[in-house]
């Protein structure tokens, strides 16, 4: 496994040097629109504290970025009308770790309509912003 690399793009994104449509941000995480959504309303939950995965990161920024994983999905699903959701967490490549980065995807479901597959396609940038707005609303 290798090091953290922090010029990663979730970093740089967090560190304000590449836009994104955030969601919500305090000390702990920085939440944001997935840009390659699996479904309406998906988010990207990112520790603000470096690791490359679930493995090398700290105890205590896990339990306290899953108390905001907890807070926002809440908010996803009331914002997006939502019938349920998923929470996911890729490590490695051989996992479909794309950005390594630990993140958390809260990925809605609504009965009948099928999920995308993992960074298929992007999405539209203001209906990305528009989603996030409304997210961001309900918190």
């Amino acid at each position: 496994m290798t090091s953290f690399d922090k010029d990663n793009v979730f970093a740089r994104i967090i560190r304000g040097e590449i836009p994104s449509h955030k969601v919500y941000e305090d000390e702990v995480v920085f939440a944001m629109m997935d840009i390659m959504p699996q479904a309406e309303g998906h988010v990207l939950v990112l520790p603000k504290q470096g690791s490359r995965n679930l493995l090398d990161a700290d105890p205590d920024v896990l339990s306290e970025t899953i108390k905001r994983v907890q807070m926002l999905a809440g908010a996803v699903m009331k914002a997006m009308g939502a019938d349920g959701f998923q929470i996911a967490q890729a490590n490695e490549p051989a996992a479909a770790q794309t950005v390594f980065h630990l993140h958390f995807h809260i990925i809605p479901a609504y009965l009948g309509v099928p999920l995308k597959r993992h960074a298929a396609e992007g999405a539209d940038h203001a209906k990305l912003a528009e989603q996030a707005k409304k997210i961001a609303a309900v918190l």
